[in-house]
């Protein structure tokens, strides 16, 4: 397998635009679980030197996407039970929190930002959907979530998830998205409205089996 170059990076910060590029080709299947990811290979095709790359792939093994080890070198995580099993059970614990924070935090205009990707979300569902399209507006609204809530320390442990959880979601769109479509505008229209004017432990529960939801979708095609 060779290791794919997915544009050359930009002046921002070249580890920080080498770790979006590279994320990207990751959350864009080029590189699936499990694969290689060769220092030499990517530096030729970001345009970028190899301490660059070796920077931008730390950022991503911070956020538990990929993983280094002496005698495998870097790889994309394995999608296994475990870590299924882990994720989602961080994810729930944080999604609750969030929800039951941003009903209480959320400004007018955030809360149109929701209803607003849910809308988009049925649009998307009631046109020629992509499972990768649906999967990005459904961490866009997770995120959105967050933001509204107000919690840095809250957002920060989010982010240490976040790419895990959309290479998750992804692969649960691969191996099931009839199921996914079904469900993912009615579920983030509950949460939505939940978070605007619902009862607090219903969408602290919502919340949580949202993710628990998710969770079981996923292990029961995962061997």
């Amino acid at each position: 397998m060779t290791t794919p170059a997915p544009g050359r990076a930009g002046r921002r910060g070249l580890a920080e635009e080498s770790a979006d590029r590279i994320r990207e080709a990751i959350l864009a299947g080029e590189v699936p679980p499990g694969g290689p990811l060769r220092e030499v290979e990517l530096a030729t095709g970001l345009g970028v030197g190899r301490g660059s790359v070796r920077e931008g792939l730390w950022i991503l093994e911070r956020e538990g996407l990929i993983r280094s080890a002496w005698h495998r070198g870097t790889t994309v995580i394995d999608i296994t039970p475990d870590d299924i099993r882990e994720v989602y059970a961080v994810r729930a614990a944080l999604d609750r929190l969030a929800a039951v924070t941003a009903r209480d935090t959320a400004t007018e205009a955030q809360l149109g930002e929701l209803d607003g990707l849910v809308g988009t979300m049925a649009a998307e569902v009631a046109g020629n959907p992509a499972g990768p399209r649906l999967v990005a507006l459904d961490i866009a609204f997770h995120d959105a979530v967050y933001v509204a809530a107000g919690n840095r320390r809250l957002t920060e442990a989010w982010r240490a998830v976040r790419s895990q959880v959309h290479l998750f979601q992804l692969r649960r769109v691969a191996l099931g998205f009839t199921h996914y479509r079904a469900r993912v505008v009615d579920e983030h229209r509950e949460l939505a409205g939940l978070i605007r004017s619902g009862e607090r432990e219903t969408l602290a529960r919502t919340a949580e089996e949202h993710v628990n939801s998710a969770h079981r979708g996923l292990l029961a095609h995962v061997p």
